[in-house]
């Protein structure tokens, strides 16, 4: 360890909140698909920063983006326009194909935020009508929707409540993919269904087509919004602008998509689009879904700044341009069969390069002192030069840059295997 590594973990100790689990390592650069410690020890991102660095490290139209921004204008605040966050919006909207709107935040939290807010504000102007209150949002086993206490009430995983009680009421989480589950859980009560259509944090576990496409025609028989997480499966990253028509097809259509980590490719931003469609069927309002938030109703500082907008303009016309859509698609069914071949495998999962692999039982033994076999292995990886994150107990993801190669999926399957070997119990 060097004394620049040292002291930068002594400044951690001292000064910094300790909320993260960090592994043992500091970043000082990247270029690509790769990044350098402070010792100069190079490695290989196939973590991305959780999904978040679509282009890879320092790309030169991300660059070139921020540089021509940062010089014009970086914040004024929303009480005024500004050009690039009508762009976006509009670029957003027609990545979706359904007219809509955009609400822009900093995080993929505040952007399942916004949708909540905006679920609880419809059950209210149904409220009006029908004198009944609608606030409760089914979300489903293994699901994260963030770490706001929103979030982590709509969450179905209670490691992330832990020590925070008591939540807030207005949610139920049911079986993930059980249709049955959900037509017997809604109640007069219930406003909307929230679902991702990859859990990331719950070990990679795709939604199936039967599944999106029947919560949608439950939403439309009970007067529910179907509201979508892809915070960290949309924009490309599974094959698809949007995740869900890579599952269900192009004529699926949600009333609410959450989007955050790699729509800024690294730079902090959040957006919640909202489709235009009216509610009075439900309030006798003819106001639309989309116009729900009126002045005053919601908001945040640093959302849509010039500076994210430009950015994430220059992250999805780069996707577009270099063809990253089909690179995501075709170098994650390579990697996806690379991966199936390895001994202690069991299984992978997932779609594009969101790829989850489950360790085999045999791996089960290093889960021991508070570990679980994902974080041994991630740990391994690391002193080995592979960047991964663990989804779980026993599944480690596989999140690279969508610049990956095919001679970069070859090296990386290759340290995994090497990695595998080294901490297989004898």
């Amino acid at each position: 360890m060097t004394e620049t590594e040292t002291d930068t973990k002594r400044l951690f100790a001292e000064f910094v909140v300790p909320n993260y689990g960090r592994y043992n390592v500091a970043f000082v650069r990247g270029r690509g698909t790769r990044v350098w410690d402070e010792a100069g020890k190079e490695y290989l991102d196939f973590g991305a920063g959780i999904a978040v660095s679509t282009l890879g490290h320092a790309h030169p139209r991300m660059i070139e983006a921020i540089e021509k921004q940062i010089r014009e204008l970086i914040h004024t605040s929303n009480l005024y326009f500004t050009r690039p966050q009508g762009e976006l919006a509009r670029r957003l909207v027609e990545i979706t194909d359904t007219p809509g709107k955009v609400f822009f935040s900093n995080s993929g939290a505040e952007a399942n935020e916004a949708a909540i807010k905006l679920a609880r504000r419809f059950g209210n102007e149904a409220a009006r009508a029908s004198g009944q209150p609608r606030f409760e949002i089914l979300t489903f086993s293994r699901s994260f929707h963030g770490r706001t206490m929103a979030g982590i009430s709509a969450t179905a995983q209670e490691k992330v409540k832990e020590g925070f009680g008591p939540l807030l009421s207005g949610f139920r989480h049911l079986p993930f993919n059980d249709l049955k589950a959900v037509e017997d859980a809604i109640t007069s009560e219930t406003v909307g269904i929230l679902v991702e259509p990859v859990q990331g944090e719950g070990g990679i576990h795709p939604a199936t087509r039967d599944f999106l496409l029947g919560l949608r025609q439950i939403c439309d028989q009970r007067g529910l919004l179907f509201m979508l997480d892809e915070i960290q499966c949309g924009l490309g990253r599974i094959g698809n602008w949007c995740g869900w028509k890579e599952i269900a097809g192009e004529t699926l259509v949600p009333d609410t998509v959450s989007w955050a980590k790699g729509i800024g490719g690294g730079f902090p931003l959040g957006a919640t689009w909202i489709r235009k469609r009216p509610v009075n069927a439900l309030s006798g309002s003819d106001v639309d879904l989309c116009d729900l938030l009126k002045p005053g109703t919601h908001g945040t500082t640093y959302g849509g700044t010039p500076l994210a907008c430009a950015t994430s303009l220059a992250v999805l016309d780069t996707i577009q341009k270099e063809g990253l859509i089909a690179n995501a698609r075709d170098m994650g069914a390579y990697a996806l069969q690379k991966l199936s071949a390895l001994s202690g495998v069991n299984e992978v999962r997932g779609m594009g390069l969101m790829l989850g692999i489950e360790l085999g039982a045999e791996f089960a033994p290093l889960g021991v002192n508070g570990k679980t076999p994902a974080n041994v292995v991630v740990v391994a990886a690391i002193e080995n030069g592979l960047l991964t994150v663990p989804a779980g107990p026993s599944v480690i993801r596989w999140l690279p840059p969508l610049i990956v190669t095919r001679t970069e999926i070859d090296e990386a399957v290759s340290i995994f295997a090497e990695t595998l070997d080294q901490i297989r119990p004898r």
